[in-house]
C-alpha cells in the first residue's frame, strides 16, 4: 500500500491524495482546487487548466472518494472526468447534493469569464478566450462528474475491491462531511488508514458532533488551527447577539456579514432564527443575497434527519430552519443593489466570507463610508483579499477600481469557523493510541502551523509525524 500527497501538502487548499494497493488499485482521496494559486487580481484562479494539476493519467484512477463538498476538496472532479476518468465518486447523499451545486456555479463563473473575452474586439483577447475555452470546465463536465457519483450512507462498511473496504464516518464541519477509513487487506495482512477531511467542532450550529474513529495504523490529519485556539468563548448565539444589540439596536446602523454560501450562511440563518424565536430580538430585517445560499439552505432542509438533535428539535417547534419574521432572500442582482435604499437598521448576508467577487463587494462599498455601519468578518480570510485588507486597518479600499474611505467599523468573531481548533484536533488524534498508530500525516494548514502542531505531539506522546511535501510518496 502506497499513499501520495498530490495536494494541501505544507499549505491550505487543493486536497488530493493518491492511496495505491494490491493489484495496482488506485484510490483518489479528494480532488480539490488549489485556491492559494491566485491569479494576478488577487482571486482564486477560477478553475484547473486541462492537464495541470493530475501528476497522473486521469483514466489510471479506479475510483474517487469525497470527503465533503467544499471547493478545495471536490474543485477539480470535473476536469478528472475531462481527462479521462471513467469511475465512481463516492461521498455522503449531501455532499452530492452540494457538491453539485457549488460546481455548477464554478461552471457558470467560468461560463461568463469566457464570454467577456469573447465580447473582446482585440485579437489578443480573444485568442486567450479561446485557450480558456479549451481550459476551463463547463456545465456539461459537472454533469459528466455528477454523473458518476454513488451516494453512501455513514457508519456502513462499503467493499469497493477485493480485500479493500470503506466507511465513511461524521466529521462535522459541513453536512455531509466525512472522515473517511479505508481498510486493506494485503498478502494475509490487514491495514488501516484515516483521511480526516475537515475536523469540525463541537456543538457548531445544525451540525452533528465529529464522530469518533476506531483505531487505524495511519492517520492523514487536516491542520488548519493546529497552531490555535479560536478566540471566541461565546456560544454563536450569545456572540451574534453582542453584535446586533450594538450595532443595530443601541444605534441605527447597518450590519455586512459577507459569508461562504455552503455551510457558514445556514449556520448563522439558523443562529439569527433561534435569537428572534427564543430571545425576542427587535424584528430587523435580515437580507441573504446569495443564490447560492438559498439552493444550499434546501439542499439542507431536505436532510434535516442528519442535522444536529438541537436542530432537528427546533424544526419540530418551529416548521423551519432559516425561515422567521423580517427575513428575506434576494434573488436578483436588481433585488441586491435596491437594498441599499433601505432606510430602517438592517442585516446584510453575502458571499464571499473573504470579501472577494460575489455581490458582498457590493454591499460592502456601499457602506465602507458609513460610521453608522459595521463590516462583521466570521471566518479566515487569505492574504490579499478585501477581507484581509478590513482586519488589517487599511485607511482606504479599492473596490472594481473605485477608491473608498474606510469609515465603518470593522469587527471579527470566529464562532462560525466550521474547523476544529488545535485542542480539537488533539482530541481527533487522542482517540489513537500512541503505541499502534505507526504513523501521522499533517496536511491541510499552513507550514508553521503544521510544524507547531508536530511538536505539540511529540509533547504528549506522538512522535510518529510527518509532514509530507507536494508530491511526496509512502509505502505503508
Amino acid at each position: 500500500m502506497k499513499v501520495s500527497f498530490l495536494g494541501a501538502a505544507r499549505q491550505v487548499t487543493g486536497s488530493m491524495y493518491l492511496l495505491e494497493v494490491a493489484d495496482d488499485y488506485r484510490i483518489l482521496i479528494d480532488c480539490g482546487s488549489d485556491l492559494e494559486r491566485s491569479s494576478s487580481n488577487g482571486q482564486p484562479a477560477p478553475a484547473t487548466p486541462h492537464g495541470n494539476f493530475f501528476p497522473f493519467e486521469a483514466s489510471s484512477i479506479n475510483l474517487v472518494l469525497l470527503t465533503h463538498a467544499h471547493v478545495d476538496h471536490s474543485g477539480n472532479l470535473p476536469n478528472l472526468y475531462r481527462e479521462g476518468y471513467e469511475g465512481q465518486i463516492l461521498c455522503t447523499e449531501p455532499t452530492f447534493a452540494l457538491t453539485n451545486v457549488l460546481l455548477k456555479d464554478a461552471a457558470s463563473l467560468n461560463q461568463k469569464r469566457i464570454n467577456e473575452l469573447n465580447a473582446s474586439k482585440k485579437q489578443r483577447v480573444r485568442e486567450r478566450q479561446a485557450q480558456m475555452q479549451k481550459d476551463l470546465y463547463l456545465d456539461k463536465q459537472v454533469r459528466d462528474a455528477m454523473e458518476g457519483v454513488v451516494p453512501i450512507a455513514f457508519n456502513r462498511k462499503f467493499r469497493v475491491t477485493e480485500g479493500v473496504e470503506v466507511t465513511f464516518i461524521p466529521a462535522g464541519h459541513l453536512l455531509g462531511a466525512a472522515h473517511i477509513l479505508i481498510s486493506v487487506v494485503e498478502n494475509g495482512e490487514r491495514k488501516s488508514i484515516c483521511f480526516s477531511g475537515d475536523i469540525g467542532r463541537k456543538n457548531y450550529p445544525l451540525l452533528v458532533d465529529p464522530a469518533p474513529v476506531p483505531p487505524v495504523d495511519y492517520l492523514v490529519c487536516e491542520s488548519t488551527y493546529g497552531n490555535r485556539l479560536h478566540e471566541n468563548t461565546q456560544t454563536p448565539e450569545d456572540a451574534l447577539a453582542d453584535v446586533i444589540q450594538r450595532t443595530c439596536i443601541d444605534i441605527p446602523g447597518r450590519l455586512i456579514i459577507p459569508s461562504f454560501s455552503v455551510g457558514r450562511t445556514q449556520a448563522l440563518l439558523y443562529t439569527l432564527n433561534r435569537l428572534y424565536t427564543e430571545r425576542d430580538f427587535p424584528p430587523i430585517k435580515v437580507f441573504s443575497d446569495s443564490p447560492m445560499a438559498f439552493e444550499s439552505s434546501k439542499i439542507y432542509m431536505q436532510h434535516v434527519k442528519m442535522l444536529s438533535g438541537e436542530a432537528k428539535a427546533f424544526y419540530k417547534e418551529n416548521e423551519s430552519l432559516f425561515d422567521f419574521e423580517n427575513f428575506q432572500f434576494l434573488e436578483s442582482s436588481k433585488a441586491s443593489k435596491a437594498v441599499s435604499n433601505y432606510g430602517e437598521p438592517c442585516i446584510i448576508i453575502s458571499s464571499s466570507g473573504m470579501v472577494q467577487g460575489g455581490r458582498v463587494e457590493y454591499h460592502v462599498a456601499e457602506n465602507i463610508s458609513n460610521p453608522y455601519s459595521t463590516i462583521l468578518i466570521i471566518g479566515y480570510c487569505a492574504e490579499g483579499t478585501l477581507g484581509w485588507r478590513l482586519l488589517n486597518g487599511q485607511s482606504t479600499l479599492t473596490i472594481k477600481g473605485k477608491e473608498h474611505q474606510v469609515l465603518a467599523n470593522i469587527e471579527k468573531i470566529d464562532v462560525f469557523s466550521g474547523h476544529g481548533d488545535r485542542d480539537d484536533l488533539l482530541e481527533f488524534i487522542g482517540m489513537q493510541s500512541p503505541e499502534t498508530l505507526k504513523r501521522i500525516f499533517l496536511v491541510h494548514g499552513e507550514y508553521g502551523s503544521m510544524e507547531a502542531f508536530r511538536d505539540t505531539l511529540a509533547e504528549i506522546g506522538y512522535p510518529q509525524v510527518v509532514i509530507p511535501k507536494k508530491g511526496e510518496s509512502f509505502v505503508l
